[in-house]
């Protein structure tokens, strides 16, 4: 069985990787499981910078195929804020609670137009130093005053997707695949994975 390695040690982010990413022959394991616990500085002042940089840590130290993503909140209002600080809005350590504590407190000026925002997600497939490729999925929404439902993880309680009704936290796992800014990315690289690896069988 072929295996990749998940970039992550996000407990929700791994779950809807898999689930997104669920192939025949394909094995998929995280950070956690493979034992990695390097620490991977995301430094990069874009969501491809971060996203290549955790690619490419593990890569040099597996050698083997690993995907990675790095993705966030963008809010206009607050001049693109959190953006790539999604997971530190709230500083060092700060939780989801946190986070959305503070998102809420900055955008209590906020009305209408002014709360729309959107998901990004900037996932890389990395094959091989230089040889990777990227993908980006988008979901545009606006932010409730009040977290709603309990699903999901991160921003998905303060997320409003007005066509469905609902905050992306009081989606079941499969709507929110089905629409999220990370399905969207990662579905992309399926049929990917798939020929780069009839590929590979055919030059055994």
């Amino acid at each position: 069985m072929n295996s990749i390695i998940i970039a992550s040690r996000n407990g929700g982010k791994i779950r809807e990787i898999k689930q997104i990413l669920s192939l025949d022959g394909v094995r998929l394991q995280d950070l956690r499981e493979i034992g990695f616990d390097e620490p991977i500085e995301e430094t990069g002042s874009s969501f491809d910078e971060n996203a290549l940089i955790k690619a490419r840590a593990v890569y040099r130290r597996y050698r083997t195929w690993v995907v990675a993503d790095d993705s966030g909140l963008v809010v206009p209002f607050l001049k693109g804020e959190p953006g790539v600080r999604s997971a530190r809005y709230g500083g060092a350590g700060a939780d989801d609670q946190e986070n959305n504590r503070i998102l809420l407190e900055n955008m209590a000026d906020a009305y209408g137009e002014q709360r729309k925002a959107w998901f990004v997600c900037v996932s890389i497939l990395y094959c091989g130093e230089g040889n990777y490729r990227r993908a980006e999925g988008k979901v545009e929404g606006y932010l409730t005053t009040e977290p709603r439902g309990y699903g999901g993880f991160g921003y998905d309680p303060l997320f409003f997707l007005q066509d469905l009704g609902k905050t992306m936290a009081q989606l079941s796992d499969d709507e929110k695949n089905a629409i999220s800014h990370r399905g969207r990315a990662f579905r992309k690289f399926g049929e990917e994975i798939v020929r780069r690896l009839e590929n590979q069988s055919d030059q055994r």
